[in-house]
């Protein structure tokens, strides 16, 4: 029988056939495709005319299209609805497509006809010069100019690091799924309903006969907010922080270990100091020194401002009669009651105004404000029940279809983010990307998300938005592939059009009534808009320095003892922690992408808020001037020129670090 990955796909915009699709089918479609891949490298090595761009980048652009659509299908799959069947699967390809990535960087011939494209290069546009440079650099940082053992060394250490990154992701996803505390209904006192109904709803997932708390954020997190239970708030939170290092099999210590250490010679093999000059070279900051330079000047006044609100906090702790100093399962308690008595805003009453089904047509109402889109439901057989799709269209014609899947699952890796299926091409005909958004939001019904929730929903929608508007020739270019550390701005600038009143006006409605929200409350909502930031931007800071210390020098022996040592020399205040302790770090340790770039957020941020004042100073967040060159300049281009060349000609310069204080609440405190 023919293989449905890889037969034609006849559904609907050329749809994944995932009705057809089984697990089974994954591994001889892989074994299929590499064989093709590695066939058509072959050919355009060994071609005999004189090497050009069309034989050469474009033909590589193009060489391999069947890994790709089989790819782009499992890989969604696995993170977002993993199976043991899949999770096996990507212990076995980790090697095998790590090992096909060095055939194609270590051929020599191939690599030649490159190199002689790039010193030939007359003649060619902007975009293909641009393209033909990024081919070049990824050969040469792939270790195409290094020969013999060192070249067989290095092919060894990324493979093994393959290897490593899918054991650390599977780990702790193991660990967070096993985990859960059973509560009794004595202990659901001071809950608020929707904490009730996600606890009860996750007993039932667990197969308990009452209600429990799981790791997943979307309820651990209001239960640390809300339970005025101290003993089981530290039991929770303790569990939470300990993923990946339980002393089980599922401990992350020894992976993140040597990856630091392989990571640090295979920057050591191609000529670089420390992993960190190697990562960081092709990306906005450059440096090392750069890096640290925007995290430190905004740590100290975050520090100042956190432990200002740590003071604040304990006294309310000890006014309650506990003893003794603030603690991390503490914080976010009596952060939520300061927050109910400083601004009147408690998330209970909040969040029936801030539906799922409500943040998502306030996403979609501000792309078409924005950029024209339209957005129309598919009646489509998708790979989970949970997941939905729309057509995306402007004028009438196809743009993209997005599949949003936003509940927590026992399948699905903690955290939210973009993917496509497919990205968006013009070489070889008018390829329309399938966008991913991907959540694990609390399921209820209906669905009710926090104010944090809703942000985070408008930030992945910013990622989607960057691969629809992608108006680019070569796939290789093309939606968020950019630098690490621009790749944020998209998502970042679409969360503050959540914070524009007249878009909660219009969508933040309550789900029984349809009733606006109160306009009072609206307004307390927004005032609060940087409550609690020196908390938020600590712990993240914390966690940014430490990434940027692991790389940045001789790999540590003990990477625990090296983030003490980190958190100790920048005194971390007591009551906070590193958002993602080294054994959760999935964004440094399940892949190289955020390794030495977990920064880039914040690198984005610097941007994100001053590409927002360009709405605010034409006195219009929907002005279609500057929308239009947003898209022109932001979201259509990919990665088509330097990311400071785009930003500037957007926005006429490139921004200091002052809109992102102001952003923050913290320029006080500068």
């Amino acid at each position: 029988m023919t293989n449905p990955l890889l037969s034609d796909w006849t559904e609907d915009f050329a749809m994944p056939p995932f009705g057809a699709i089984k697990d089974a089918d994954f591994g001889p479609a892989f074994d299929t495709a590499l064989e093709t891949a590695r066939a058509n490298i072959s050919s355009i090595a060994k071609n005999p005319a004189a090497p050009d761009f069309a034989n050469v980048i474009d033909a590589m652009e193009l060489a391999q299209d069947d890994l790709d659509r089989v790819a782009g299908v499992f890989y969604n799959l696995a993170g977002a609805d993993s199976t043991p069947a899949r999770e096996a699967l990507q212990r076995e390809l980790a090697p095998k497509l790590s090992a096909f990535s060095s055939e194609v960087t270590n051929n020599k011939a191939l690599f030649a006809r490159v190199e002689a494209v790039w010193e030939a290069r007359k003649g060619l546009g902007a975009e293909q010069l641009r393209v033909l440079d990024l081919y070049r650099r990824m050969f040469v940082r792939a270790g195409a100019q290094l020969e013999g053992t060192e070249a067989a060394r290095l092919t060894e250490v990324k493979a093994r690091l393959a290897v490593l990154g899918t054991s650390f992701s599977q780990n702790l996803l193991a660990d967070e799924r096993a985990w859960f505390m059973e509560i009794s209904e004595d202990d659901l006192e001071g809950l608020p309903d929707f904490v009730v109904a996600s606890a009860r709803t996750a007993g039932v997932e667990k197969q308990v006969a009452g209600p429990v708390i799981t790791l997943n954020r979307s309820l651990i997190v209001p239960f640390l907010q809300f339970s005025p239970r101290r003993e089981l708030r530290q039991k929770a939170y303790a569990a939470w922080v300990a993923r990946g290092e339980n002393g089980n099999d599922n401990d992350n210590r020894a992976i993140a270990t040597e990856t630091l250490r392989l990571r640090e010679e295979r920057a050591n093999l191609l000529g670089y100091n420390t992993f960190a000059d190697f990562k960081l070279e092709p990306e906005m900051a450059k440096t090392p020194a750069a890096v640290r330079d925007l995290l430190m000047r905004v740590w100290e006044p975050a520090k100042a401002k956190a432990n200002a609100d740590a003071k604040v906090l304990e006294a309310m702790m000890q006014a309650d009669g506990v003893n003794g100093p603030l603690e991390a399962w503490d914080w976010r308690y009596y952060s939520e009651k300061r927050r109910r008595a400083e601004h009147d805003l408690d998330e209970a009453v909040l969040k029936p105004y801030l539906s799922l089904e409500a943040m998502i047509a306030a996403c979609f109402d501000c792309a078409n404000r924005l950029f024209g889109l339209e957005f129309r439901a598919l009646d489509a057989p998708l790979y989970h029940l949970d997941a939905r799709a729309w057509e995306v269209t402007r004028n009438g014609r196809h743009v993209a279809v997005f599949i949003g899947d936003y509940f927590a699952r026992s399948s699905k890796r903690s955290g939210a983010w973009c993917s496509a299926m497919r990205s968006q091409r013009k070489l070889g005909g008018d390829v329309r990307p399938i966008v991913v958004n991907v959540c694990n939001f609390a399921k209820g019904d209906p669905a009710l998300l926090s104010y944090d929730d809703a942000r985070t929903l408008f930030h992945e929608f910013g990622h989607a938005l960057h691969q629809m508007l992608s108006d680019v020739t070569y796939g290789f270019i093309s939606g968020t592939s950019v630098a690490r550390d621009f790749v944020e701005l998209p998502s970042q600038l679409y969360e503050h059009w959540l914070e524009v009143p007249e878009v909660l006006e219009k969508h933040a409605r309550h789900v029984e009534t349809g009733a606006p929200m109160p306009a009072d409350m609206l307004e307390r909502l927004l005032a609060a808009g940087t409550y609690d930031q020196g908390f938020a931007t600590v712990e993240f800071l914390a966690s940014a320095l430490v990434d940027l210390a692991f790389h940045d020098g001789p790999a540590p022996s003990d990477p625990m003892e090296k983030q003490a040592e980190v958190l100790a020399e920048i005194g971390l205040p007591h009551a906070i922690r590193m958002r993602h302790a080294t054994p959760h770090f999935a964004h440094v340790f399940s892949g190289d992408g955020y390794s030495s770039g977990y920064y880039s957020y914040m690198w984005s941020e610097v941007m994100d808020a001053d590409a927002f004042a360009a709405f605010e100073e034409a006195g219009d967040p929907f002005d279609p001037q500057v929308a239009a060159k947003l898209e022109k300049f932001i979201l259509s281009a990919g990665g088509s020129q330097d990311p400071e060349a785009l930003y500037t000609q957007f926005r006429g310069r490139m921004p200091g670090v002052e809109p992102l204080l102001k952003g923050r609440g913290l320029l006080d405190e500068a």
